[in-house]
This record gives structure tokens, C-alpha cells and sequence, in this order.
């Protein structure tokens, strides 16, 4: 029998199916045009009705229209597709049995063993209902599952599922009846998609089949759902300090730009922290605020001041951020806090978009303006920074505003080659001025180095790391480069700048140890200028051999000359952001090797080195470098010391420098290694030296891992009279698809940075020695990690220990080993608890 097809411009089914059959009595028309009534339309978009069947029956009998044979109608954006549909004219009802599957205009497709629906899809009863909906949530697609019995569906809105189960885990593939590893059932789930949220009434919460929690009623947004109001899933917490606590945090979806989330935490320990958070998008950015506080109950669980919090009883912060675009280049922004104390929000484990976390801790308030145009970039922000380290002065702490960076590149059409244009303007102030010891064993509170104090504050004794007052400066490069290839294949790349820098300085000889600073500065010198121009020549053979189709090598020779004069003013001038001095393989051929503006290189310096690099098949790759500097004329700025002492030490004080050298090599895309090292120009000795590891070991053992060792040896020109030395590990082991199990390890080989005798100095006094340096491993950091992850579950438990560090940031007694557990059932919720575990003082 042919196949049949028809398109109608109606919404009934019943029309469809009688013009399909081709024949229609006048009587039949009148009594079906009196069925379908008001919902007949003109016929055109989106209610048309597309009928596709093998064969289609009229049975003017029982007045009934059948359809069989792989039948498929396609009306209002929805598909129902069934072995056999039948329209009974008496009850407007159409029953779809054999393979029943209805698709939704969304995508949500569900299907059963017998539907009965009107005659427009939307409402009705389904045997053996099993519906599937797609969304995708934070780039990824999440399907969902219902299932049921049986299910009644109410004007296309409401679908309630009798005995229902609800999950957004696949089948499993091989055993397709068993449990999925989580699900919902429920004596009812209604889900109604004009509210987009799911009520589930005498629900049970099964994992693997098991029940494990029981709520008489509850209800969650539907998958389609980024927003809406109602309580978020609790968090749990426990710490020595804070005690048990736990936290029910209520969203409120004011409306669809701004909403405002309350997390008041009940802590047993220390009372109720508040916290509250107001998000507000707007039509060029968005912003927030954070808020957060608490009335402590027992402040003598931390330390007293000036060591922690433990005399106060309010302790709060004060956040925003925010971000707005002005235009398609330009963006204006900013990331302010406010706290109470500098150890709150460490202690109650604030989230905060402020925090800077290296070794010692701070917060960074900043406000910015920021643009791009196509070769040109533009920057100007102020920063305020807040020390968070107990043993660190607020007041030697920069307010740095502005900072203006503008840079330019074009090619200039006469000469050819690459012009570029730098500009940077700083302006910082602070309070009292910074002084660092040359021996740092014998820091004291507020930063402040005994020795300096008692010898009188002499450049012997300590550094000077930040001035009082305020200094400003203009810096000003204007570059040219070109390269030229000769007809053998020599690269020959001349080069040319001029920098020039204005100084304005200010510095405050008041107030407590600043007039020391007359030690080190002349008070009298307010404005500097300062002019480096240079020319230099850079040359590069590269020998090329081809390895045949397997890769090539290149063997190539590099010199580097620049020529400029002597560096002035070494030590009149404030050192603020060229402080960071390492001279490696990386540094070896830059113009300039100091970090930052307030320092330029001068004199004549020639940089000369050897590469010889091999590529190869399946991703090989190993390159060398190995090279010198030598200063061939004029004043070594590295020779002499600043403020700071920057350049001593550095490997770069010598006419002929210390030799560095980089050895890499990957012989395919999962293994990686890369060491370099500075070498000691007259003995060879061993200056610095780092090493790492990269290594995935995938297809044939799901195993990663990386390993990092460095090693420093003394420099104390700068303030590290003693060798530093560390070892970082860590790994990555899929154990199955889904289960993978971290952990990593951080030992100080030397144990540098950490006191031994930690507990014998909790509220030490001003000059007192607390640091002790012994020459056995030791574990300043650990964690293990154990998860699982999966289209619908992602679990996580870790033990981490993060001892409390030389300077005691911390604020609190005692050390604390931490536990986190993390459970989020995709679409559902996520539950999270964490609890500190008290440990031993001195470890």
C-alpha cells in the first residue's frame, strides 16, 4: 500500500486524518468542523499538521479515524510518533500505542506504552511514561530522566508522575536495569513548566539502589532554570577555633537582573556569622557586594593582639567588584575590601575576590580602566594593599595610584622594521618606610630588623625596601627593531631605544623610625631626571640539518651587543618595582634585566650563547642553550647596590657573569622535562638550579604527575644568608573513567621558611629571634584527594595539611589539618562540609 502524506491547515488531528483517507462525507465534515470548534485555524505557520502513515481507516461506525503503520504527526512544534494512532470523534481524545513517542518543541521527548491525549498533544494520560529533556548547564548538556507508571499531563504546562522517579544519570549501558547511582522517587512529582520547578511529595533520596535520606516534601527548579528564589544546599563546617557549624544559604530572585543571597552560619563556638551577597547586571556590566560579620563570642580562641583577633569582639568585611564595558575597547572596573582585621578573613574562610595568597597573604583593593585598540594597549588602575600577616605594619604598606601603562606598535614606513612606544607613570605613597634586615632571623614586629635598629639603621645592616612619603615617576621608551637575512642565512637584527624617566620624590624624614631613612636618601634631591639611550646589534647563524621525514636540527650561534651609557644615580633613587632580580636562560638576551622601570641597565654589555635545537616525530622536541654576559665597558649597574641591593648577588656583579644554561627535552606530547641552572663563572660551582618534570602516561597507565625542585644557593648582599631549597610534587591517578585520586607534597629541604621552635614564641616580643633554620627535610604542605565525577555526580573528600607559617599569619593557636567533603547530584544540589583538626603547635 502506498505511503500516506498531507499537510492541513488545521489544529484538530481529526481533520488530518479525514483528508488523508481521501474521502469525506458532508455530514462528517460538519460534525468534525463542530469538534474542533474555536481551535480551527486559517492554516498557515506553526499550526499546520503534517500526517505521515502507512495506511489511515475511517471508521464512520464507531466514529473513530485511525492511522498505522510507523505513523508521525507534526503539529505546534510537537511529534508524535506511534505504531498506531487512533482519534475518537465522540471524546476528542487521540490514543497512540506501540513505540508512543512525543517530542516536545524543546527537545524534551517522552515515551510510553499507551498515550491518551486531546486532540492538540497538550493534555492526557500515559501508560509507562519515560521522558528525557536536554538542557545545557554551564557549557555542558545535562539530560534529565522521568519515569512512572503512569502520568497525567495538563494543558502541555503540568506533567504529574504517579509513583514517579526522577534522575540526570545515564543508564548504564550493559545492565540497563539496574539503579542509576542516584535517583529520586517519590509517591508524586509534578513538574510544571510554566513555574520551572519540580515538587516531589513522600520523596526518597536512593544511591545505588539504597535509600539513604527521606524528605515528605520538597521541590527544586527544573534543569532549565539558572535563577531562582528559594534555600540553597546547606554547608556544614567544624574547626577547633569556630567549633560545629552549619549554614542554609536562602537565594532570593528579585528579579531577572539582581538578586540577593543571606548565608547566616550558626557557629557553636562563636555565635552566627552573617553573610549577604547582592549581584545587579546591568545593560554594560554587573557588580556585587559582599558582606559579612559576627559578634564572637570566644575571642580567646585566637591569639590576643598584636599577634590575632583574640581582644576583639565585631569582626567584619566589606566587598564589591564590578566590571562595565564603555565600549568595544574600553572597560572600566574595580575589586575594593574593607575588613575589620587582617586575620578575619582567614579565620571564618571568607571567600574573597580580593585575596592575593603566596607565601604571605594579602588583599588587593584595585580600580581600573583598560583598553585595546589593534596594536595598542592602554592601562591605568590605583591599588591599596592590605596586609594580612600578622607580623607585616599596615602603615609600610603602598597606596600606589595612579599606574598608567600605554604601549604602541607599528611599522614605520621609511625604515621598515618594528617601532614601539612604552609609557609608564607610577605615583605611591606610604607612611613609614620599609626597612628589611640583611639577616632575617632577627625580624621583629612591625618589620622592623633589630640590627638596624641597634647599629642606627646603616645600609650594612639592612635594605631599605620602600621609602616614606611619595614618589612619582614618568618613564618614556621609544624602540626600533628590524631583521635583516643576508644571502648565506646569517640573521643580522639591528636595534635602538632611548629611555628617558622623571623622578618626583618626596620623602617623610617624621614620625616613628623615618628619619633614619636620612641614612640612605638626601632629602634635598625632589626631582631627577634621567636619559639611557642605546644601539645594539643582535646575530643569530642558524645551521639547519634535516633528519628526512622523521624532523630536522638547528645548531645556532647568538651574540648580542647593546651600547649605552653609565646607569646614574644608582642608590639616590627609590627601587619599588625592579626589586625581582633572576638572571637565567630566559633573561640571558633581554635589553634590560632588571624587573622594573626604576632601574635601567647602562654601560656596554655583550651577551653571547649557543642553541642547538632537534624536532623530530610523534611531537619530539629537545632544545639546549647555554651562554654568558660579559660587560665590556662603562659602570656595571649590577655591581653596585641600591636601596635595595639589587644586582648583587646575582650572578651578573662580575665583568664575565655567571654561566646559565637550559636543557628541555619532550619526546612526545605526554612527557616533559626542562632544567636550568646558573653556574659560578670561576669554579663552575652550582648558583641556582631548577628542575621539572611533566608526565602523563596515558593510554597505557591513567596516571599524571609532575615534579618540581629548586634550589638557591646564599645571597646575602640581598637578605638570604642561608641556602633555599624545596621539593614540590604532585599526581593525578584516573583510577576508573570516573574515581581519580590526587595528592601532593611540599617539602622544605632545609627547612628555611619554617621555625622549629614555633610554640615557644606565640606572642613573642619585639626583637625576639623566631625563626631556626636546621638542615632536615621538612612537610610545609600536603594534600590527598579522593573523587569521583560523572555526567551527574561529582564527589570529592581531601585532607590537607597547611602548617602555620614563620609569621604566624594565621592569627590562631594552634595548627590545623583540614578535611573537606563535597557533594553536588547535578540539577538537584550540592552539600559541602569542612572541619579543621587540631594539631600540634611546634610541628
Amino acid at each position: 500500500m502506498r505511503r500516506l502524506k498531507t499537510t492541513i491547515a488545521t489544529s484538530a488531528v481529526a481533520a488530518a486524518l479525514v483528508y488523508a483517507a481521501g474521502s469525506m462525507p458532508a455530514l462528517a465534515q460538519a460534525t468534525l468542523n463542530e469538534a474542533i470548534g474555536a481551535r480551527a485555524q486559517s492554516g498557515s505557520g506553526n499550526d499546520r499538521l503534517l500526517v505521515d502513515a502507512r495506511e489511515i481507516v475511517y471508521d464512520n461506525d464507531r466514529n473513530t479515524i485511525a492511522a498505522s503503520g510507523d505513523v508521525q504527526m507534526n503539529y505546534q512544534g510537537r511529534t508524535l510518533q506511534a505504531d498506531r494512532v487512533t482519534y475518537d470523534r465522540n471524546t476528542g481524545r487521540v490514543f497512540a500505542e506501540g513505540n508512543a513517542r512525543l517530542t516536545e518543541a524543546n527537545g524534551t521527548v517522552a515515551t510510553g506504552d499507551r498515550f491518551e491525549l486531546t486532540d492538540d498533544f497538550k493534555s492526557g494520560f500515559i501508560d509507562s511514561l519515560r521522558v528525557v529533556q536536554t538542557t545545557v548547564e554551564q557549557g555542558r548538556p545535562l539530560t534529565t530522566r522521568f519515569s512512572a507508571p503512569r502520568a497525567e499531563r495538563a494543558e502541555g504546562e503540568t506533567t504529574t508522575f504517579e509513583r514517579g522517579t526522577y534522575t540526570a544519570c545515564e543508564p548504564c549501558k550493559d545492565n540497563p536495569e539496574r539503579p542509576p547511582l542516584w535517583q529520586v522517587k517519590a509517591a508524586k512529582i509534578i513538574h510544571n513548566n510554566s513555574e520551572r520547578t519540580i515538587y516531589y511529595e513522600d520523596a526518597t533520596l536512593e544511591l545505588l539502589g539504597i535509600p539513604v535520606a527521606y524528605l515528605p516534601y520538597f521541590w527544586t527548579p527544573d534543569p532549565t532554570v539558572r535563577r531562582k528564589t528559594g534555600f540553597l544546599a546547606p554547608r556544614y563546617v567544624y574547626s577547633n577555633t569556630l567549633g560545629y557549624g552549619g549554614s542554609i544559604p536562602f537565594f532570593w530572585a528579585i528579579a531577572p537582573n539582581y538578586d540577593l543571597t543571606i548565608s547566616p552560619t550558626i557557629l557553636s563556638r562563636q555565635g552566627v556569622l552573617g553573610q549577604v551577597e547582592w549581584r545587579h547586571r546591568l545593560e554594560t556590566g554587573a557588580y556585587n557586594i559582599r558582606a559579612a560579620g559576627i559578634n564572637q563570642l570566644d575571642p580567646e580562641a585566637f591569639l590576643p593582639s598584636p599577634f590575632g583577633a583574640g581582644d576583639r569582639d565585631f569582626r567584619g568585611s566589606l566587598e564589591t567588584s564590578g566590571e562595565f564595558f564603555i565600549n568595544q575597547n574600553w572597560r572600566w572596573g574595580w575589586d575594593i575590601a574593607l575588613v575589620s582585621d587582617k586575620w578575619f578573613l582567614t579565620n571564618y574562610r571568607i571567600r574573597s575576590e580580593s585575596l592575593s595568597s603566596y607565601y604571605v597573604k594579602e588583599s588587593i583593593s584595585t580600580v581600573y580602566l583598560q583598553g585595546q585598540g589593534d596594536r595598542s594597549f592602554f592601562d591605568a588602575r590605583g591599588y591599596y594593599f592590605k596586609t594580612l600577616s600578622t607580623y607585616d605594619w599596615q602603615k609600610q604598606q603602598p597606596v600606589v595610584a595612579p599606574v598608567v601603562d600605554y604601549n604602541k606598535r607599528f611599522t614605520p614606513p621609511t625604515i621598515g622594521g618594528e617601532f614601539a612606544l612604552d609609557v609608564n607613570v607610577t605615583s605611591l605613597s606610604r607612611e613609614a618606610a620599609q626597612f628589611d634586615p640583611l639577616f632575617p632571623g632577627n625580624t621583629a614586629y612591625f618589620g622592623i630588623a633589630r640590627t638596624c635598629r641597634d647599629d642606627g639603621f646603616n645600609s650594612a645592616e639592612c635594605l631599605v625596601r620602600g621609602i616614606s612619603g611619595s614618589t612619582s615617576r614618568a618613564s618614556v621608551t621609544a624602540s626600533w627593531r628590524r631583521e635583516f637575512i643576508d644571502p648565506i642565512g646569517q640573521v643580522w637584527t639591528p636595534f635602538a631605544y632611548l629611555r628617558a624617566d622623571n623622578f618626583w620624590i618626596a620623602p617623610d624624614f617624621n614620625g616613628y623610625q623615618n628619619p633614619q631613612l636620612a641614612n640612605f636618601i638626601d632629602g634635598d634631591d625632589n626631582y631627577l631626571f634621567r636619559a639611557t639611550p642605546a644601539i645594539g646589534l643582535e646575530y643569530r647563524y642558524p645551521f639547519v640539518a634535516s633528519l628526512g621525514t622523521s624532523g630536522q636540527q638547528i645548531l645556532e650561534p647568538i651574540a648580542q651587543i647593546i651600547a649605552r651609557p653609565n646607569e646614574t644615580r644608582i642608590g639616590n633613587l627609590p627601587n619599588e618595582d625592579a626589586q625581582s632580580l633572576v638572571f637565567d636562560d630566559t633573561s640571558l638576551f633581554d635589553w634590560d634585566k632588571f624587573s622594573g622601570y626604576d632601574r635601567v641597565e647602562g654601560g656596554v654589555r655583550a651577551n653571547v650563547g649557543l642553541q642547538y635545537t632537534v624536532t623530530g616525530a610523534d611531537d619530539f622536541y629537545a632544545n639546549v642553550l647555554f651562554g654568558q654576559s660579559y660587560q665590556i665597558a662603562g659602570r656595571n649597574s649590577f655591581r653596585q647596590g641600591d636601596l635595595a641591593n639589587v644586582g648583587l648577588d646575582s650572578g651578573l656583579e662580575s665583568r664575565a657573569s655567571d654561566y646559565v644554561g637550559r636543557f628541555q627535552i619532550s619526546p612526545n606530547a605526554n612527557f616533559a622535562f626542562v632544567t636550568r641552572g646558573r653556574f659560578d663563572q670561576e669554579d663552575f660551582s652550582l648558583n641556582r638550579f631548577e628542575a621539572g618534570i611533566r608526565a602523563n602516561f596515558n593510554p597505557y597507565l591513567p596516571v599524571s604527575t609532575s615534579l618540581t625542585y629548586a634550589r638557591y644557593e646564599a645571597q646575602p648582599a640581598i637578605g638570604f644568608p642561608t641556602r633555599r631549597e624545596g621539593l614540590l610534587a604532585s599526581a593525578r591517578w584516573d583510577m576508573t573513567p570516573n574515581w581519580f585520586v590526587t595528592g601532593s607534597v611540599l617539602l622544605d629541604l632545609d627547612r628555611y621558611l619554617v621555625a622549629r621552635q614555633m610554640s615557644a614564641v606565640p606572642i613573642a616580643a619585639p626583637g625576639a629571634a623566631i625563626s631556626q633554620r636546621e638542615n632536615v627535610a621538612y612537610v610545609a604542605g600536603m594534600s590527598l584527594g579522593l573523587g569521583y565525577i560523572d555526567e551527574c555526580t561529582t564527589f570529592s573528600v581531601s585532607y590537607s595539611i597547611t602548617p602555620r607559617d614563620i609569621t604566624l599569619t594565621s592569627g590562631e593557636k594552634e595548627q590545623n589539618h583540614t578535611v573537606a567533603f563535597s557533594l553536588e547530584l547535578r540539577s538537584l544540589g550540592e552539600v559541602g562540609y569542612t572541619q579543621r583538626l587540631s594539631g600540634s603547635a611546634d610541628e
